[in-house]
C-alpha cells in the first residue's frame, strides 16, 4: 500500500473525528513515526521545532545569513568563501540528547549550508560521520543545481553531549535530527527536498525516510550496505571468491599471506612507526592485534577503492619487503588501527555493534598464519573503548529491510559491481513504488549515477530531477539525454574527496 492510498485512508477515517477535535492528533500518529519525534524545539519548549512564525527566518528580504540565524536554536559559527553564485556557513543546532525524553538536555549539532536560491531545491546530505567544513557539493545537488543542507551524525565529536550515554546513538535518534533539522530549515527553503549520502550516510537516509518517509520527496543513496541478518555473512565470502579475474585473487591472498609470513621483519617496522607518529594500542591490545587487522583489511580495502586495472599494482609473493609494506600502507593506513585514529570512528563501530551489524568473510587462505581468533578480533568490539557498553539489536535492521520492500517510495540505489560493501545491498519488494537500484559495471566505492552506462545514468537523472520539482519537460530530456547538467566544479571535486571516508 503505497503512502498517499494510506494518507487517504486515514483522512478518510478521521473524517467523523473533526467535530470532537481529535483529528490533528490522529493525523500525527498517522505519518508512521513513533514516540514523541519532532516534540521538542530548539528552544526547549514543546511543540513542533521550527513552528514558530513571524521572525526573521521568514522573511524573504532578510539576508540568507539572518534567517538562518533566526531559527530557534540556531547558531551561525563562520561564513566562507566559495565559488560565485553561493553561499557557505558553518552553524550548530541544539538538538535533545534523547527525542523522547527532552528533558534529559541536549547538545549542539554541527551542520553546514551552502545557499544557492530560495527558488531551487533542497539536498539534504549525511555522511554518516563527521561534518567536513570545506564548501562542497553531492551529485544530487549539482544535478538540481540547488542548495545543500549537510549534518554531522550525533555522537560524531563534536556533535557528542558530554558526558555521552551511548544509548541515545542509535538510528532513530538520529533520523529524528534529521527531521527537525529539516522541519526548521522549511522556513526558509519552500521548494522541494531531497535527501542523499554514500555509504554510511546512503545508510542513514534510508533510515531517516523509514521513520519520516514524508521530510523529502525522494533520495538517492549510494553504495548503502543492508546487513539484514548479521550472523549470515555468505555473501561477502562469494564476493571475495568472484571478483575480478582468478590472477588478480590469487595475487591478493599472495600478498596478504606474505604480509603475515614476514610478520617478524615487518611488524617491528609497524610498531616502530606507529611509536614515531605517538600511535597507541590501548583499544584494540597491541601492535601485534593491529598488524594483524591491517591485514585482514588489506584486500576489503583494495576493492572498496580501486579498480580491475590497479591489480597491477599488487605486490604478490615475489614482493620486496618494502613494496608489501608500502602496500600496506596504500591499502589500510600504518597508524589506521591507532587509538588516534580510531577515535574519530568510534560512534561508527558503536552503531555497527549494536545496530547495523558488520560483514565477515572466509580466511582460510590464511590458515596458519593468523594469531588470534578471526571472529572475535575482527568484530566492532574490538574498535570501541571497553568502558563503553555495548548490545546488539537484532530487529533493528529486519525492520529497515522490511520497510524499504514493504513500503519504500522514490528511493534511488547506486552500487558498484566490484564494492565488497555492494554485496548485501537494500534489495526492492512488492510494495516499493518509485524506487530503483541500479550497478556501475567494475564500479568501486565511488561509484554514481555519472558512472552508470548512458540510459541507466539518464534514466536516474530523469528521476532525480522530477522528485526535485523541477518539471516534466527537464525530466524529459534527461531521459533523451538533452538536459545540461551544470558541469563539474571546485565544489563537485571536493564532494568526491569528502565522500571517500572509511566505513
Amino acid at each position: 500500500m503505497t503512502t498517499t492510498i494510506r494518507r487517504l485512508l486515514v483522512a478518510v477515517l478521521l473524517i467523523p473525528l473533526l467535530g470532537l477535535g481529535l483529528a490533528p492528533t490522529a493525523l500525527a500518529r498517522s505519518a508512521g513515526t513513533t514516540g514523541t519525534a519532532g516534540a521538542f524545539d530548539a528552544a526547549g519548549t514543546t511543540g513542533t521545532a521550527g513552528a514558530a512564525s513571524g521572525g526573521v527566518a521568514d522573511d524573504p528580504s532578510a539576508d540568507i545569513k539572518d534567517r538562518l540565524a533566526g531559527i530557534p536554536g540556531m547558531t551561525v559559527t563562520e561564513e566562507q568563501p566559495t565559488t560565485t553564485g553561493h553561499r557557505y556557513f558553518l552553524l550548530t543546532y541544539t538538538q535533545p540528547i534523547d527525542h523522547a525524553r527532552p528533558w534529559l538536555g541536549t547538545f549542539q549539532q554541527r551542520l553546514s549550508v551552502l545557499h544557492r536560491g530560495y527558488d531551487r531545491p533542497t539536498v539534504f546530505y549525511t555522511n554518516g560521520y563527521t561534518l567536513r567544513t570545506t564548501p562542497s557539493r553531492t551529485e544530487p545537488a549539482r544535478l538540481v543545481d540547488g542548495n545543500q543542507v549537510s549534518i554531522e551524525y550525533r555522537y560524531f565529536t563534536p556533535s557528542r553531549p558530554e558526558p555521552a550515554d551511548w544509548s541515545k546513538a542509535g538510528i532513530k535518534q538520529a533520523a529524528t535530527d534529521a527531521h527537525r533539522l529539516i522541519t526548521a530549515l522549511k522556513r526558509i527553503y519552500h521548494q522541494e527536498w531531497l535527501s542523499t549520502g554514500a555509504s554510511k550516510g546512503g545508510m542513514s537516509s534510508t533510515y531517516h525516510r523509514r521513520f519520516f518517509p514524508d521530510d523529502v520527496a525522494g533520495t538517492i543513496a549510494y553504495v548503502a550496505p543492508n546487513d539484514v541478518d548479521d550472523r549470515e555473512d555468505s555473501a561477502y565470502s562469494r564476493f571475495f571468491r568472484n571478483v575480478g579475474t582468478p590472477e588478480c585473487r590469487a595475487a591478493l591472498t599472495a600478498t596478504q599471506r606474505e604480509l603475515l609470513a614476514r610478520r617478524d621483519r615487518l611488524e617491528p617496522r609497524y610498531a616502530a612507526d606507529n611509536t614515531a607518529a605517538g600511535s597507541t594500542f590501548t583499544t584494540i591490545g597491541s601492535a601485534d592485534k593491529a598488524y594483524e587487522l591491517a591485514v585482514l583489511d588489506s584486500v576489503w580495502a583494495f576493492w572498496q577503492y580501486s579498480l580491475a586495472a590497479d591489480c597491477v599494482n599488487v605486490p604478490g609473493a615475489a614482493g620486496t619487503d618494502d613494496a608489501l609494506y608500502a602496500w600496506l600502507d596504500t591499502q589500510s593506513g600504518i597508524t589506521g588501527n591507532s587509538d588516534q585514529a580510531l577515535a574519530g570512528y568510534t560512534a561508527y563501530y558503536y552503531q555497527a555493534g549494536t545496530e547495523l551489524g558488520s560483514p565477515s568473510f572466509d580466511v582460510s587462505a590464511l590458515k596458519g598464519l593468523l594469531h588470534y581468533d578471526y571472529k572475535e578480533l575482527y568484530a566492532p568490539r574490538t574498535y570501541v573503548p571497553r568502558s563503553i557498553p555495548m548490545r546488539f539489536d537484532p530487529s533493528a535492521m529486519r525492520d529497515i529491510d522490511r520497510w524499504v520492500r514493504n513500503s519504500a517510495e522514490r528511493i534511488i540505489y547506486v552500487y558498484g559491481q566490484n564494492d565488497p560493501w555492494g554485496a548485501e545491498p537494500f534489495r526492492l519488494g512488492w510494495g516499493s513504488e518509485d524506487s530503483y537500484v541500479y550497478t556501475v559495471p567494475g564500479g568501486n566505492h565511488g561509484s554514481n549515477i555519472s558512472k552508470l552506462p548512458a540510459d541507466e545514468s539518464a534514466a536516474a537523472t530523469a528521476k532525480v530531477l522530477e522528485w526535485a520539482g523541477l518539471g516534466a519537460d527537464a525530466s524529459a530530456r534527461a531521459l533523451k539525454g538533452q538536459y545540461q547538467v551544470p558541469p563539474i566544479g571546485p565544489l563537485d571535486v571536493e564532494g568526491l574527496k569528502q565522500d571517500r571516508v572509511r566505513l
